[in-house]
């Protein structure tokens, strides 16, 4: 396909878009919804049909430690610049249904009074690049929506990530659908088509780490210038999964995220402090704990993790931030896999500090 071909289509595309929705198969996070379709797309499928013969829209599924609710986990980046796919294209619908809800659209909107000029000749574009073998252009097209290949493969279609708040990136991917064959890649060209390392970082994006509490002793209430350990146990603080996966006839990929813990971070919550060590970086142990618990004899000793505090927090409290730090890597479909960006998730607690009371004689 030409570039000026393409650049025309993507021109209907965005038509299609501003006059009767998007191409997009939006919906909630937690499973990606297709364009309506009263003919029962989605659906529980017999053989990867369901009794009316309509093939599913892909939909990514979540599983694991994952948001229950599609919205965005609880995993901060550390790289800044990182960011998951705002939009991608995925299996939308086989040739039968396509032809049925793509016809059906552009006949209402070519029938729309006024539409004409710019936009009509548009969409008489896209009605040719289905309808007959060659494009208004004689470049290849989709003889009556490719119906006599139906079943041996899908269109795909454009998907917007519905937690990017970007609007631009969100809509970024206005490619008009394109039939791939069961079994086979897309083209090439289609670098934002679905992929394992793309499921990954949803994955990452959905992620709901635990909320695990430092363990403190003292226990949130302390005294100046007395060190406070702080610890946390192996047996709270493991690796966590999510995995994110698409199944549809002719295609299935997965992709699984696994954040590994490796380290406390610890943040006073007043500059009038000292961590232990002093970077307040603790790192994990051996045997996957962080600190380690205090024992009755180690008062006059230095915690390997915890701080100090040289002031009291009067008739309040300060507000110890403890971070974990994740590393986060993942493997998928074919052998793939490969590192994402470590994240963090942090929690805050509450901390007493009392000044000692000495008794003059």
């Amino acid at each position: 396909m030409s570039g000026a071909t393409r650049t025309a289509l993507r021109a209907s595309a965005l038509i299609l878009t501003l006059t009767f929705g998007t191409l997009s198969l939006t919906g909630p996070a937690h499973a990606e919804e297709p364009m309506p379709n009263d003919q029962g797309a989605g659906r529980e499928q017999e053989g990867g049909k369901d009794n009316t013969g309509i093939y599913a829209a892909a939909r990514i599924q979540y599983s694991g430690s994952v948001t229950k609710d599609g919205s965005t986990g609880n995993v901060a980046s550390t790289d800044v610049n990182w960011t998951p796919p705002p939009c991608w294209y995925a299996p939308y619908l086989g040739a039968k249904d396509f032809k049925k809800k793509m016809s059906e659209d552009l006949e209402r909107q070519l029938s729309t009074p006024g539409m004409g000029g710019t936009a009509g000749s548009a969409l008489g574009q896209t009605k040719r690049h289905y309808e007959d073998e060659f494009g208004w252009d004689g470049s290849p097209g989709y003889k009556d929506y490719n119906v006599e290949n139906d079943g041996k493969g899908m269109f795909w279609a454009g998907v917007e990530n519905p937690n990017e708040p970007d609007y631009l990136k969100r809509t970024s991917c206005t490619d008009l659908p394109f039939w791939v064959e069961n079994g086979e890649a897309p083209p090439a060209r289609y670098e934002e088509a679905i992929k394992p390392e793309m499921l990954a970082a949803l994955a990452y994006q959905h992620m709901e780490l635990p909320d695990t509490k430092v363990t403190l002793a003292p226990e949130a209430e302390t005294k100046v210038n007395l060190p406070t350990w702080a610890w946390l146990d192996k047996a709270v603080f493991d690796e966590v999964q999510a995995t994110a996966a698409i199944n549809v006839p002719g295609f299935n990929i997965q992709a699984t995220t696994t954040a590994k813990p490796v380290s406390l971070k610890l943040q006073p919550g007043t500059e009038d402090a000292e961590t232990y060590p002093a970077s307040g970086e603790c790192v994990i142990n051996a045997d996957g704990s962080i600190g380690e618990p205090y024992a009755k004899g180690k008062a006059d000793q230095t915690p390997p993790c915890g701080l100090k505090y040289l002031r009291s927090s009067g008739n309040g409290t300060f507000k110890l931030q403890a971070t974990i730090t994740w590393d986060i890597a993942w493997t998928g479909t074919g052998g793939t896999g490969g590192d994402l960006p470590n994240g963090t998730f942090g929690n805050e607690q509450a901390v007493t500090v009392q000044e000692i009371q000495s008794v003059n004689r």
